[in-house]
């Protein structure tokens, strides 16, 4: 066997490990450990892409070398290597870039702790997206809610807190809802292994046989993992808790663990379900109704806010609801265009975050619009990166966000009349309430400073983390942009071995 189908195990098994070792380490080997961490995990997963684009599949890990019931599986492909690789490297360039903001608002005595959850984090997000057990699935869907919220309140103030709480509730709302839906399906088909349900739940579509409880696990699965992700109308925690935290927390929480969710959610939609039962159950229709909303209602209230951070917040609602839309088009264009989304705004959200808080920072901690006049000329590189990764989320040509919109609208036409034109009208609306609020922003740092003495420029010298961390974001940014065919190709030739 190839030494490189270890690599899984050796980087779940090590993030599960660095995180106990991080928790009493100072903080800087805690933070030198974890940049260690993600980016081995960029890389050993990026071996394993190149290592399935190459032989065409996909292969099983199993754990120990034991096989089901007593042991536990991973089931990697080339889609799942992609996505492993991606979330491993954005979180090793927002910790790299949210270093500065990091030590500036958190006690030096729990910088430590932070990178622990960091760790938990890649851990969380590698099972997510390689187990093929659902209910392991589920054990690290907690794990990830507890460390989300430790990096949340890792800026200790009443503020944080209060979000903590608000999205702890809604994560266990939506965590419970999950839970009782793999519990509906072990009942029924006493298998908790994703190819034995698919084979199990494919007998019994055929014989229509336990239709009802078929269709409420589905339904429990997919809303418990949409509360989770923030699709419309559970995306309320959104703004407080986006708003409230870091730079780097809200990176994380928006750009990697909220499509965490999202992407466990596809696996189970193809390893579980199959396709042909989720879209023949009608839930899509429900999936892309509640997306286009989303897409509209977080714009909407994206242009009413006045504040920065709540404002990229609502942004990231609206954006989720672009990938659940792509998920009730269709199991193929449209499916492919959620993917390719997911990376996308991961390479994009992120590095607004970070923008958006360091020129806060430097227009003395001001969120508000009103004084952040001028941020962009005391603060050069912050104003032009949150500039740029602004007209990607517009999207302007040669920019990810402009391929993503460009597979929706190629997707719609794939689908049904009556999904093609609301398709459509939402992807023309929503581009519009895009340019009107982040123009806005764009202007507004760019505008005169009444007081042009009282804050003097930044440095480069001062935030040369956050500058290379904020070059790599912009050029992956432009390389999805500008070169995305020949990842769409290898997405599609993916999916048909998901």
């Amino acid at each position: 066997m190839n030494f490189c189908l270890n690599f899984p195990l050796f980087l779940i098994v090590g993030s599960l490990l660095f995180s106990v070792i991080s928790s009493v380490l100072p903080k800087k080997a805690a933070r030198v450990l974890t940049l260690f961490l993600t980016l081995a995990g960029a890389l050993l997963n990026l071996v394993i892409a190149v290592y399935c684009q190459r032989t065409g599949g996909s292969f099983t890990y199993l754990m120990g070398h034991y096989p089901h019931p007593w042991g536990n599986e991973l089931r990697i492909g080339f889609v799942e290597a992609l996505f492993s690789s991606v979330f491993s490297a954005v979180l090793f360039l927002t910790v790299v870039g949210g270093r500065t903001t990091l030590e500036k608002r958190v006690a030096r005595e729990k910088g430590q702790f932070y990178y622990c959850m960091c760790d938990l984090v890649q851990a969380a997000l590698l099972v997510l997206v390689y187990t093929n057990d659902l209910f392991t699935g589920y054990v690290f869907i907690e794990i990830c809610t507890i460390a989300s919220c430790g990096i949340l309140m890792i800026r200790e103030n009443g503020r944080t807190i209060l979000a903590a709480v608000r999205y702890m509730i809604f994560s266990l709302i939506g965590s419970g809802l999950f839970l009782l839906g793999v519990i509906f399906l072990y009942a029924v088909t006493g298998h908790l292994l994703m190819p034995n349900l698919r084979e199990s739940i494919a007998a019994l579509v055929s014989g229509q046989v336990y239709r009802l409880p078929l269709l409420a696990s589905l339904c429990l699965i997919t809303i418990g993992l949409s509360i989770k992700s923030g699709l419309f109308p559970f995306h309320i925690w959104m703004a407080d808790t986006y708003g409230n935290a870091i730079p780097a927390s809200s990176g994380i929480l928006s750009g990697l663990i909220s499509k965490g969710y999202i992407f466990f959610l596809i696996k189970i939609i193809f390893d579980v379900f199959g396709t042909e039962v989720f879209y023949a159950s009608g839930i899509h229709n429900v999936v892309f109704a509640l997306g286009a909303l989303g897409i509209l209602i977080g714009s909407v209230s994206a242009i009413r806010e006045n504040n920065i951070l709540r404002m990229s917040a609502f942004s990231s609602a609206a954006q989720i609801g672009y990938i659940f839309m792509g998920l009730g088009l269709s199991p193929a264009l449209g499916m492919e265009a959620a993917l390719f989304h997911i990376i996308a705004h991961a390479v994009t959200k992120p590095a607004l975050f970070l923008a958006a808080g360091y020129l806060s920072d430097s227009m003395g901690s001001a969120k508000k619009f009103r004084n952040l006049s001028g941020a962009g000329y005391v603060n050069p590189a912050a104003g032009v990166f949150f500039s740029f990764e602004a007209f990607s989320m517009i999207g302007l040509p040669l920019t990810a966000g402009f391929i993503s919109k460009y597979l929706f609208g190629i997707a719609a036409f794939e689908s049904t009349h009556n999904k093609m034109i609301p398709t459509l009208l939402v992807l023309a609306v929503s581009t519009v309430l895009n340019t009107a609020y982040f123009a806005r922003t764009v202007l507004r740092i760019y505008s005169k400073n009444k007081e042009p003495g009282k804050f003097m420029r930044v440095a480069v010298k001062e935030q040369k983390n956050y500058m290379v961390s904020a070059a790599v974001f912009t050029a992956l940014n432009i390389l999805f942009g500008v070169l995305a065919y020949p990842l769409i190709d290898m997405l599609a030739v993916g999916l048909t071995v998901f």
